[in-house]
């Protein structure tokens, strides 16, 4: 899955792709080097991140969803916890959502995935892009997230949503410690006990440079370390910036689990 923000204040790529035909160009770009999916998001869920209206949202992503579509056949996810941007989102070409949110937030969201019938990305956060990180803690991280995405996913087939369709994601990075982050992915394949294609999403996040002392800029090799071990532990769908070298790593680890 290649990340694709449209917006100007992500924390790792915002403004670069904030102008509809460098977005576009980006994505096509990601897919010919290997990308699955192309998760296109036009607000930051960056800690500490201010919201931005419905409107404001779908300014920013609709032209390029539509343009995404119309030059190439790669799923397109929308990055969006908002209802009315999935729908539109899908008018315009969009195959699944991407709720960071897990359905928490909308309470038209889960209603309207089940009507679309796409895919669902259900991730865990604890509180808001606000406030999750202020002083996040858990009694044991794993089987609390692991409870949450437990109900999460049975809400979800309560409201019409396929089970077939559900795809879960811990969450790194979203209310969590440097610990929790760890610990999530040392043990990421209890969360195979939850019968759902599982996704993770490390990529270029705090917790790599908290651990290596690496600027932004020189986090790639944490993230693709930690993209191995993932794939290893039994992720289904990896999130990276870096569709390239990532898709090298994925090849790799792949075979080694198949030989």
């Amino acid at each position: 899955m290649g990340i694709l923000n449209i917006t100007p204040d992500s924390f790792s790529d915002g403004g670069k792709f904030f102008d509809p035909p460098v977005a576009v160009q980006h994505a096509l770009q990601m897919v010919q080097e290997g990308a699955d999916i192309i998760d296109v998001g036009g607000e930051s869920s960056r800690p500490f991140s201010e919201r931005v209206t419905t409107d404001e949202e779908l300014k920013r992503i609709i032209p390029v969803i539509k343009e995404i579509r119309a030059q190439s056949d790669v799923i397109i996810s929308v990055d969006t916890y908002k209802a009315k941007v999935a729908r539109e989102a899908y008018d315009a070409g969009a195959d699944m959502v991407n709720d960071i949110s897990a359905l928490t937030y909308d309470p038209d969201m889960a209603d309207t995935i089940a009507s679309l019938e796409v895919y669902v990305v259900l991730m865990h956060i604890k509180g808001t892009p606000e406030d999750m990180q202020k002083d996040p803690h858990y009694e044991d991280v794993v089987s609390e997230i692991k409870e949450f995405l437990r109900i999460q996913t049975a809400f979800a087939i309560s409201h019409g949503i396929r089970e077939q369709a559900i795809i879960v994601d811990p969450g790194i990075g979203f209310g969590k410690r440097v610990e929790d982050n760890l610990r999530i992915i040392k043990d990421l394949e209890k969360f195979k006990d939850l019968g759902r294609p599982l996704l993770i999403g490390t990529s270029m996040k705090s917790f790599i440079g908290k651990i290596t002392e690496w600027p932004m800029e020189e986090r790639l090799e944490g993230t693709l370390a930690s993209i191995a071990i993932s794939l290893w532990n039994g992720a289904d769908i990896v999130r990276v910036h870096d569709v390239k070298k990532t898709r090298k790593v994925v090849s790799l680890v792949n075979a080694i689990i198949k030989s």
